[in-house]
């Protein structure tokens, strides 16, 4: 059943890729009917309603190629320079074996171990724990992690980390989502510039009528006025299409690569102590909300959820415990960080010797007879509290 729900989602991101690019072309066509509608009140005034409609789609026609020469050049230019672009906006650079050789080398037993092509391997200089992997095609594939996730994971959780952005790689999951953030960049791109020139501008829905016109002369402006509404429609129709592309990802792509890391690295403990480590820290400052959904953890939710692009965590967390039989040690404080740890499993400040009786429970693992005290109280590793 796993290998079945594996292949069928690969198959299914093949598929969806195609008609995203398909629908891509599609609201494109219907931003230029739009575009042609207000150009034609703009050019044409006191014209009934079916005119304009008639005038706009000669237009459409005429701009038909050109509509699709422009769609198909935002796609070869998205292919060839989208990683250009992401790296611009979240500041990634490219590391070496030498200059990251911790990172490079567990990415590169994954690889290994596994047959995988190794991506490249970029990092951004930001204190937010987040990863994300990008790319179109073999040669292009690359995968991105902040400073912040280095310095607060060990390697076992940095290692999942690093399976579960592989696995979207090998899942697809990367050319769908950068094929969705063309189709929202390019229809938001218009429909802003659409929106600029018609609020900038003087429109006179009844063509300069003097107060005694004549009641043809109100239908035709009432004409125009329809017509404009028409075409504020079309354009946030087409504006709001995009966005639900991008919403209506399937959620479960992250849940698969979850699963996808368990497998590579055999550890559930470590991808369920990563994600209670990067839970609400991933927030890249300065990154789009098409960047936030790349990433292994998106803060920013939708309203009410409804639009949220990630599951939460702690949903994540609990398909883990129960597939793959991990362990939850609930939300984690970062070392050093002076967090609360009142929910870690620490025991209180003034408790004194009677901790003492907690000794013999010291976990799967076993406990020495006289365990040293920690004034700390850290937790015992992702297999749960103490």
């Amino acid at each position: 059943m796993a290998a079945y729900g594996l292949y069928t989602h690969i198959a299914s991101n093949k598929v969806r890729s195609m008609l995203l690019l398909g629908g891509l072309f599609l609201l494109v066509y219907v931003m230029v009917f739009a575009g042609a509608l207000l150009a034609e009140v703009a050019l044409n005034s006191n014209r009934p309603f079916d005119a304009y409609i008639t005038l706009a789609g000669r237009d459409l026609i005429k701009a038909f190629p050109f509509a699709t020469i422009g769609a198909a050049a935002w796609i070869v230019i998205a292919y060839f320079f989208h990683q250009n672009i992401i790296d611009a906006v979240t500041g990634g650079h490219d590391v070496t074996r030498q200059q990251q050789p911790r990172l490079y080398n567990l990415l590169e037993n994954l690889c290994i171990s596994r047959g995988i092509p190794m991506p490249k391997l970029k990092i951004i200089d930001s204190p937010a724990l987040n990863a994300f992997a990008t790319g179109l095609n073999r040669s292009q594939y690359s995968i991105t992690v902040t400073t912040g996730l280095m310095k607060a994971l060990d390697d076992r959780e940095m290692e999942a980390v690093l399976g579960h952005e592989l696995t979207h790689i090998r899942n697809g999951d990367v050319q769908l989502l950068v094929i969705a953030v063309v189709i929202a960049g390019v229809i938001g791109f218009f429909a802003e510039l659409f929106f600029r020139i018609f609020f900038n501008s003087n429109w006179n829905f009844g063509g300069g009528r003097s107060s005694s016109s004549s009641s043809d002369g109100d239908k035709k402006g009432g004409g125009a006025f329809a017509i404009v509404l028409l075409a504020i429609a079309l354009i946030g129709l087409a504006w709001g299409l995009s966005l639900v592309v991008r919403f209506a990802l399937s959620r479960s792509r992250e849940l698969l690569a979850d699963a996808g890391s368990v497998e590579l690295t055999k550890d559930p403990d470590a991808m369920i102590s990563a994600l209670r480590k990067i839970e609400g820290r991933g927030e890249l400052p300065g990154s789009t909300s098409a960047v936030m959904e790349m990433c292994i953890d998106n803060p920013r939710e939708g309203f009410a959820d409804l639009f949220a692009t990630h599951p939460s965590i702690d949903s994540r967390v609990k398909a883990l415990v129960k597939y793959a039989g991990g362990h939850d040690p609930g939300p984690m404080p970062l070392p050093g960080s002076g967090e609360e740890t009142g929910n870690t499993g620490a025991p209180p400040a003034n408790s004194g010797p009677e901790t003492r009786p907690e000794a013999p429970h010291g976990g799967p693992w076993g406990s020495s007879p006289q365990p040293a005290p920690s004034p700390a109280g850290p937790i015992p590793g992702p297999w749960g509290r103490r």
